[in-house]
């Protein structure tokens, strides 16, 4: 069983020896442990400090490309590596590596496909209150869409199977967590949550400026999930919620108009127009979900093909 765990960082030069330092390299039931970092386009020197702290794989990136390709990066690394096991862990030391045995241990067992490193937000003391909430509703959303019951669904602590990690297509660049987590449920994987430690942050965070950004960035991001992997269910929803006012509105006009009541053009004007919306949705998700199943044919196909073992040797150490 080979581990290898991926760190994506962006100029995390100050933090990365610590982080990589904390992953025990000896795991029972692991053959071998090894550490991948995928330097996104640092300029404060990351790639030299992983190499001193004993990376064996460093994967530089010529300029920036986000989170969300950076991860990607380093599970295409990781599979052409040979991978069993895919742990993903953040280059900023929020994560205990030490909680690294515990979180892949349901995978170990065969229990699980995708172990999620669960922060237990609601303790947090560097969580504010409006964060705590933010976290919480978030984490109801993103489990609706995705179908996985999972309390921290944005956390960087996770681990994944090699078919689950083959399988797997992040299209943007801004992060993964939710795109990963949508597609995990839509493929029935057997999820995961496995509490561990979260220490404070020692910087501002990188992939927002302000809480409302973050909330409409991830919102986004979930959004365009669900309408790749669950057209039906997300257009579905929109359509009923747009034909249940519009017949509520017509039953209501058509009452008066029915009983010479005049003055009542609006509402039928406005039922019209919900539930032209209401068949355009509904229209829309249909053909959206017959786009998703030749979809899923090509996925299935990209995901054997780079679940397969290397028939050369690992690529050696960089």
């Amino acid at each position: 069983m080979r581990l290898i765990v991926q760190v994506p960082c962006h100029n995390e030069a100050a933090t990365l020896a610590g982080v990589l330092i904390s992953v025990p390299r000896s795991i029972p039931g692991v053959s071998a442990v090894e550490l991948l970092v995928i330097d996104d386009g640092s300029d404060d020197g990351t790639s030299e400090v992983a190499r001193a702290a004993g990376a064996d794989h460093v994967l530089r990136l010529p300029t920036r490309q986000g989170l969300g390709r950076a991860f990607a990066a380093g599970i295409d690394r990781a599979l052409e590596l040979d991978a069993d096991l895919i742990v993903n862990l953040d280059g900023d030391h929020q994560y205990d590596g030490a909680d690294l045995p515990a979180l892949i241990a349901p995978i170990l067992r065969g229990e699980a496909d995708l172990s999620l490193g669960d922060r237990r937000t609601a303790s947090l003391s560097h969580f504010s209150p409006i964060k705590k909430m933010l976290q919480r509703w978030g984490s109801s959303a993103v489990s609706w869409l995705s179908g996985v019951r999972a309390p921290d669904v944005t956390t960087g602590f996770r681990a994944h199977s090699r078919a689950l990690a083959a399988a797997l297509v992040v299209v943007g660049g801004y992060t993964y967590t939710l795109e990963t987590l949508v597609q995990a449920g839509q493929r029935g994987a057997r999820v995961v949550s496995v509490p561990v430690t979260a220490r404070p942050p020692t910087r501002p965070s990188r992939l927002f400026r302000s809480l409302p950004e973050y909330v409409l960035r991830a919102g986004l991001t979930a959004l365009r999930a669900a309408a790749t992997h669950r057209p039906l269910a997300l257009f579905g929803t929109l359509a009923v919620a747009a034909l249940v006012p519009g017949l509520l509105l017509g039953l209501r006009g058509t009452f008066y108009h029915l009983q010479g009541v005049n003055g009542h053009v609006q509402s039928l004007v406005l039922a019209a127009c919900l539930l032209t919306v209401a068949a355009v949705l509904g229209v829309t998700g249909v053909i959206a979900e017959l786009l998703r199943g030749q979809r899923r044919v090509t996925e299935d196909l990209r995901a054997e093909l780079r679940r397969r073992r290397p028939e050369r040797a690992p690529a050696p150490k960089e």
